[in-house]
């Protein structure tokens, strides 16, 4: 079962910013340049993980996950916008985008 994250970081380092910021982008979508929404399996998430710890100074970087629940509960509910509407992300049932 999918659940829906919220992914921010803060990020020391431009380069490395950066290099999170497009690794993100094969797990899900910006909704602001350091905050994005995934729905992941758990499979999933454990693989993101690993490619982000692969990329950040632990001393100096810091990534928050925020789980909203299940795409098909809560965590399709628990987001509200203002202004811009949030779009759907595109499903995630296909191969991994690393």
């Amino acid at each position: 079962m999918r659940s829906v994250l919220i992914v921010a970081y803060d990020i020391a380092d431009d380069k490395r910013r950066t290099k999170v910021h497009t690794k993100l982008k094969g797990f899900g979508e910006a909704l602001q340049y350091s905050l994005f929404r995934c729905m992941l399996t758990p499979v999933q998430r454990l693989h993101m993980r690993s490619a982000l710890w692969e990329i950040l100074n632990h001393a100096e970087d810091r990534v928050l996950l925020i789980d909203l629940g299940p795409d098909d509960g809560r965590g399709r509910t628990a987001l509200e916008s203002w202004g811009l509407p949030l779009e759907d992300p595109a499903p995630t049932g296909g191969p991994l985008i690393i």
